[in-house]
């Protein structure tokens, strides 16, 4: 005998629901881990939601390749460009608010109306933040005054590749406010999300595919957090991370003792309230001032 799968009709109204396993995302494509794990995303409540790519060192390490082939050409597109990119990302994810009100309901435990609210702060942000991108020459930089005949001018540039290890309790809201202010400078960007709560990072990486932000530019992890950051911190062609996913003092000590190989900038873990203005500390946190000396009427 011959088995044939039941097809829904009208009479027995049976459909097997399509359990997703979601990829990484680097270089602007979803590979599979290469290790071919995956783990169990569940909601708040531990209801099985999903099944997520659990990223190992070799991933980390692409990551950080597809985002150093990416920074020369995203740090040389003007600052009013990359505004445009920004806030193009403010507009997909607009499109897309109901799929990221139940992702983050879901993932947090929220009621709708304030998934609802975390998203709308979330699209906010990055709003604010691609109003930033043509300001911030002329907030942080400066013409200082010297003695001699010469025009001395300090101007912001772009760190290069920084590491992200995401809020673990904040999953979109947390997430945005540290990937936006590192990219609209010019950096581009690997982030570890949150381990339990992925999927909104993993549909901001969906988005950010169909958006104006070039592959390589936002690489995103699903994974721990605590396995792959060793790598991050000790990677020599990283050159800055953020901890602020990490709430274990001794296991921050240690990742800032192996990004001082290299001399990474490094965020210290702190407690936030990612609801509040994010002000300028983290669009300042990565960036270098170069100071230029021009002889004057030459």
């Amino acid at each position: 005998m011959v088995w044939r799968p039941t097809l829904p009709t009208k009479d027995n109204n049976v459909r097997l629901e399509v359990r997703k396993t979601y990829k990484l995302y680097i270089g602007g494509a979803f590979p599979r881990s290469e290790s071919g794990r995956s783990y169990v995303v569940n909601d708040a409540k531990g209801k099985f939601l999903a099944n997520a790519s659990q990223a190992s060192r070799k991933d980390a390490r692409d990551a950080v390749v597809a985002a150093r082939k990416a920074f020369g050409g995203w740090s040389g597109k003007t600052a009013y460009n990359r505004g445009q990119v920004l806030y193009r990302i403010a507009e997909v994810m607009e499109g897309r608010h109901e799929q990221f009100t139940l992702e983050v309901a879901a993932s947090e435990g929220l009621s709708a109306s304030k998934a609802r609210a975390v998203v709308d702060a979330s699209i906010d942000r990055w709003v604010w933040y691609a109003g930033w991108a043509d300001k911030l020459a002329q907030v942080v930089g400066s013409s200082n005054p010297v003695a001699g005949p010469y025009f001395d001018f300090s101007l912001p540039e772009a760190t290069g590749v920084v590491a992200v290890l995401a809020p673990q309790d904040s999953s979109l809201l947390g997430l945005t406010s540290v990937i936006a202010p590192a990219i609209v400078s010019g950096n581009t960007v690997v982030a570890v999300s949150s381990y339990e709560r992925p999927l909104p990072a993993v549909t901001l990486g969906e988005m950010m595919a169909t958006s104006d932000l070039p592959g390589g530019v936002v690489n995103l992890l699903t994974g721990s957090a605590s396995e792959i950051g060793p790598w991050l911190a000790s990677h020599l062609d990283v050159n800055a991370i953020d901890l602020c996913g990490i709430s274990d003092a001794e296991e921050a000590r240690e990742l800032e003792a192996l990004a001082a190989e290299n001399l990474k900038r490094v965020r210290r873990p702190a407690a936030e309230d990612w609801s509040e203005s994010p002000g300028m500390s983290r669009l300042t946190q990565y960036l270098e001032l170069k100071t230029v000396w021009h002889p004057i009427g030459v």
